[in-house]
């Protein structure tokens, strides 16, 4: 089983942060800023998502299919905010739900990739579409969580809905094989994007 201190994760940050570039966590590093609910509305709409906020939205991303995905739309997941960004480098923000946190996780066997801010349109992992066992269970309290059988999205990630202000434990099991990932949902700086789950 694979555990990741919550301190290590954190000093992961400054190296996080020169993943902003990178296909998993791309964001424009210039561009246009659109911060009003009419510009936000516009974009929305430009791309088949009008008066959807920002849970319905990465919800709708997850589901879509890779080929059917928007090239031209870059989503990026951050702990407060979902951050969208068009073509032209204008970039809107949605902001997270009060008590639900974000982080999306790519269980794997043999290849994996750096990240930290998940991108839901450029970020992939090893496993398509396939049948996970997932147990979720709060440090604090001992409490499960999340316990439910899933079936990884078309670009091989999982994304869980996880309470505010909380320390997981989260486990995935496939064909035999188990990974067990600590994360935390109570920072500005956490992650949204876990890949270091190897299924062992």
């Amino acid at each position: 089983m694979i555990h990741v201190s919550t301190g290590a994760r954190r000093g992961a940050i400054v190296a996080a942060l020169a993943l902003t570039l990178t296909a998993c966590s791309s964001v424009p590093a210039t561009g246009p800023s659109a911060t009003g609910s009419d510009d936000a509305a516009s974009l929305l709409a430009a791309h088949g998502l009008a008066g959807l906020d920002a849970r319905e939205v990465i919800d709708t991303l997850d589901a879509t299919p890779l080929d059917e995905r928007d090239a031209e739309l870059m989503a990026s997941i951050r702990p407060d905010e979902l951050l969208l960004t068009d073509a032209d480098g204008t970039e809107v923000s949605l902001p997270m739900p009060d008590d639900e946190f974000y982080v999306s996780f790519a269980p794997y066997a043999d290849s994996t990739h750096d990240c930290y801010f998940h991108s839901l349109t450029t970020c992939t992992g090893e496993m398509h579409e396939e049948p996970v066992s997932i147990t979720v269970t709060d440090v604090a309290t001992g409490e499960v969580v999340v316990e439910r059988d899933a079936v990884t999205h078309a670009n091989g990630f999982m994304g869980l809905w996880l309470p505010r202000d909380g320390e997981f434990d989260v486990t995935m099991t496939h064909e035999g094989l188990t990974a067990t990932e600590r994360v935390t949902t109570d920072d500005a700086d956490d992650a949204t994007c876990v890949t270091t789950m190897q299924l062992a």
